[in-house]
């Protein structure tokens, strides 16, 4: 009698065409149970098959053990290390049976640049609703872009009666310069970054390889980020400082509650795979590849004088799934 599902390789679940897009955990402890890694806090205890898992995102509060770690590592698992509902990201680790389709596509797009424009295009399209912007360049797109923020900035101004004198930040220090509406705007901007390199690792492209920034390992961050700061970050630093609130923390607090209340992640992961035109990428055998002259690459990790290797390529779903421990009001030594 064959092992019940849950017993099986992880290499084996990989044919599975549907995975959940991303697992948050906060306040819980992450162990392995066989090829499933259990999520257990005072609660509730979830088991979450490794396998069906593209990206774990590992909030404030949370343990995981050595083993989970590997498990999900075998399992071609990102696992991220970020803040509250996904605002900052610390770390990420990805095991060594992640497939680089998806990075590879990227890479192809970014280093040819009539399809580098044309997906730098689809960014700005996507900030200009119904306008044709298909013939315009680099340079006529980044003159709209400046008119459509000042005019967003004049809007939210006029709506909370705030003074705007203009944009001053100083990068990496969001309380450097400026007035509070600067400054929380800077915050905002900081957290919004953080959740868009959390899906950009966790699907497995490079947060380096932008199509509009370039130059700075986060690149494609600010790229994604640009795509929301009109919808979340620069109404939200508008209404904090209307209320009285300047903190960074009250950005931070702001913007988690947003992501949350209008489900940001999934549609970061959506826009992230348009973008890169992600269909077929997924195709691509999973696990190291070795390349060929003639057909560009073939199966690694099998002898080719025997037989050739049987490996899928993990593909992402839609689903996304939270698990979030109760609230923790007294000091608790672990």
């Amino acid at each position: 009698m064959p092992d019940i599902w849950w017993k099986a390789h992880p290499h084996d679940l990989h044919r599975l065409q549907d995975r959940i897009s991303t697992v948050y955990v906060e306040r819980s402890h992450i162990d392995r149970d066989e090829n499933a890694v259990v999520v257990i806090n005072k609660k509730e205890t979830v088991r979450v098959p490794a396998a069906l898992v593209a990206a774990m995102l590992l909030g404030p509060g949370t343990r995981i053990t050595h083993a989970a770690a590997a498990l999900l590592a075998d399992s071609g698992t990102t696992i991220c290390w970020i803040g509250q509902q996904g605002v900052r990201m610390y770390a990420a680790g990805i095991g060594p049976s992640r497939g680089a389709g998806l990075l590879m596509q990227q890479a192809h797009l970014v280093t040819r640049p009539k399809e580098r424009l044309k997906v730098a295009r689809a960014m700005y399209s996507m900030r200009f609703p119904g306008e044709n912007v298909s013939d315009l360049t680099m340079q006529q797109l980044r003159g709209r872009e400046g008119t459509r923020i000042r005019r967003i900035y004049r809007e939210h101004a006029s709506r909370t009666g705030i003074t705007w004198q203009g944009r001053k930040y100083i990068a990496g220090d969001a309380h450097a310069t400026g007035d509070d509406l600067n400054r929380v705007l800077s915050a905002a901007n900081a957290a919004l970054y953080g959740i868009c390199h959390a899906v950009i690792v966790g699907l497995g492209a490079s947060p380096g390889l932008g199509f509009v920034h370039t130059g700075s390992a986060m690149s494609f961050v600010l790229d994604i980020a640009d795509l929301y700061k009109a919808e979340y970050t620069i109404p939200l630093a508008f209404d904090l400082v209307a209320d009285e609130l300047s903190e960074e923390r009250d950005a931070r607090l702001g913007l988690r509650d947003l992501i949350a209340e209008r489900q940001l992640l999934p549609r970061v992961v959506n826009d992230v795979r348009t973008l890169l035109d992600a269909t077929g990428a997924e195709d691509d055998p999973s696990g190291p590849q070795l390349w060929d002259e003639k057909v560009g690459a073939v199966d690694g990790g099998t002898n080719w004088a025997d037989k050739e290797a049987d490996l899928m390529q993990p593909s992402f779903g839609e689903q996304q799934l939270t698990i979030i421990g109760p609230e923790i009001e007294t000091q608790v030594e672990w």
